[in-house]
């Protein structure tokens, strides 16, 4: 009898990977994935594999291999499912990597960046100046070359001069701020909806929380003593250090995690292979390492020079300097130097952003954004208008944003040294510089946190719906829908987000590019997949449950 069950079993999951002998089920692509990336609904939409590896016949897993760096699989754009304006569903088991030393990057996209027209399905982790904006966070959108006309402002958390830090945890989105008064401190604040924040304390007694970041299912904050001076404005009269970092509990609780030795403000946290690394804002330099409780370990820094904001990309820490226009990467023993960005008119490296699988890094005073091409190699991909700082950094649906200073204008690169004014989002009159210096995605639209009004602004390119949630390791089934006018997402087979409804006629999204599986906008993708379906036709709830439950669900 067990051999008869265990023949069954196998006979399904067999099935399952056979071509449809149905066509009415509207599978337009089926790629199991399992030792090729040929098609298997009977459209012919064979792939070309650059450098993708699959498992070996006999293993338990039977995925194919994607290594973040180059791998990816390319069904060409004459083979590819035309989606139009038509709803559609695409389904596939996800594994992405947990090693915690490169972007998740894109499952599935075809997008045309010349257009701003396509789809994309991607994991979002965006380390944006000195925050961890998303961890972790599933992505599903599409375009027609469409972005709302203006920025749609939320206000002011508490009395911000400057919105530090912007990051999604566990369903929210978390805002901290500078507040410079004599009997003021940072606060931390949960954003509510329209112009509400909520008051999630002030972990310290210093001006300023200045970073936030996700560890181990955890945000974890920052304290500093800011320097308004630096930004041109008054310097504030709190005169208590920083220098502290704190895990949030509940409500307004914060559990001390330690302070770092010589350190009056926190530049950066980030995690780098499951370990929680922060930075010192100003001098001395200081780079240091969480053990545990609220021990921190003192690091070397790159020949002494101060590192800032921090990301991962391609199994390495990149780190951002203000004491020269370099960046350095840490391979978690050492430091390497990759070079001068730019002439001698750029003196400091700011915010990063993984974007068609490169690192790009802002810099001042040059008010240009440079792409990284390896050891020591810069390629200078524009400068934002007359601006002289470039901050705040990310991907949304499909292309880079960034915020500058001195106007806090937001500029959209859209290829070959051309930036696009997207807008300005803060207006003070009578300053000398406004800074657009935090991003995060949430809800499917880009926020962004300023200086010196305090505000929180958000805007939406295409349409978008986001799963605000760090995705839960091992394999996870990932549904997402075109279904009329909304877009829904689904993780193991339960809805987790959708979005706000549109003109379907709005959206038609044929293109001439590739089906590209494992790459887009983002990155490569780093992690495993397997069992990719398209239907040309929204999927029923029930469905999408048995898509996510059968019986050869990988382990």
């Amino acid at each position: 009898m067990k051999y008869f069950a265990l023949s069954c079993a196998c006979l399904v999951a067999v099935a399952s990977l056979a071509p449809s002998k149905n066509r009415d089920d509207g599978l337009i692509g089926h790629w199991p994935l399992a030792e090729d990336c040929r098609d298997q609904s009977g459209h012919a939409r064979h792939g070309e594999n650059h450098g993708v590896e699959f498992d070996a016949a006999g293993s338990d897993t039977r995925s194919a291999r994607f290594n973040g760096r180059d791998a990816f699989i390319a069904v060409p754009a004459d083979r590819a499912p035309r989606l139009g304006s038509g709803d559609f569903a695409i389904a596939v088991w996800v594994r992405a990597d947990e090693r915690g030393d490169d972007v998740p990057g894109d499952l599935l996209s075809q997008f045309d960046p010349d257009r701003r027209r396509g789809f994309s399905l991607r994991i979002s982790q965006n380390a944006v100046t000195t925050a961890q904006a998303n961890h972790r966070n599933v992505h599903f959108g599409i375009d027609n070359g469409r972005l709302e006309r203006t920025w749609t402002d939320h206000g002011r958390p508490g009395n911000a001069v400057k919105v530090f830090a912007l990051t999604v945890f566990d369903g929210s989105l978390f805002a901290t701020t500078c507040e410079p008064a004599r009997d003021a401190a940072g606060h931390v604040f949960r954003f509510g909806g329209a112009e509400r924040w909520i008051d999630c304390g002030s972990p310290d007694r210093s001006n300023a929380i200045t970073s936030l970041a996700v560890y181990r299912g955890q945000l974890y904050a920052g304290s500093s003593k800011y320097r308004l001076g630096g930004s041109a404005l008054p310097e504030s009269e709190n005169e208590h250090r920083g220098g502290r970092v704190f895990r949030y509990s509940d409500g307004e609780k914060w559990e001390p995690c330690g302070e770092l030795p010589e350190t009056e403000a926190i530049g950066g946290l980030v995690v780098f292979r499951d370990r929680l690394y922060a930075s010192s804002l100003y001098r001395p330099a200081g780079f240091f390492r969480y053990e545990s409780g609220t021990n921190w370990t003192p690091l070397e820094t790159p020949g002494g020079k101060r590192v800032e904001a921090m990301c991962v990309f391609n199994g390495q820490l990149f780190a951002s300097s203000y004491d020269e226009a370099h960046v350095f990467r840490f391979d978690g023993t050492t430091w390497a130097d990759c070079g001068q960005v730019g002439g001698a008119d750029n003196t400091q490296t700011y915010s990063f952003a993984v974007h068609e699988g490169k690192l790009f890094v802002g810099t001042w005073r040059s008010g240009r954004v440079f792409r990284y091409d390896g050891d020591d190699r810069w390629s200078d991909v524009g400068q934002l208008g007359d601006e002289l700082e470039v901050m705040g950094m990310m991907v949304h649906n499909g292309k880079l944003f960034a915020g500058t200073l001195p106007s806090a204008g937001v500029f959209r690169f859209d290829g070959a040294g051309r930036w696009t004014d997207v807008g300005r989002v803060d207006q003070t009159p009578d300053v000398k510089y406004r800074r657009a210096w935090s991003m995060a995605e949430f809800q499917g639209r880009l926020f962004c946190g300023t200086l010196p009004s305090g505000h929180v602004l958000s805007i939406e390119a295409g349409k978008n719906v986001t799963h605000d949630r760090e995705l839960a390791p091992g394999w996870r089934h990932l549904t997402a829908v075109r279904d009329t006018g909304r877009l829904k997402l689904f993780i193991d087979g339960k809805l987790v987000a959708r979005s706000v409804e549109f003109e379907r006629a709005d959206y038609d999204l044929t293109n001439d590019q590739p089906l590209k599986i494992g790459f887009g906008p983002n990155d490569f993708f780093n992690g495993r997949l397997r069992d990719l379906q398209i239907y040309s036709r929204p999927l029923a709830d029930g469905e999408i449950s048995k898509l996510a439950t059968r019986p050869e669900t990988p382990r």
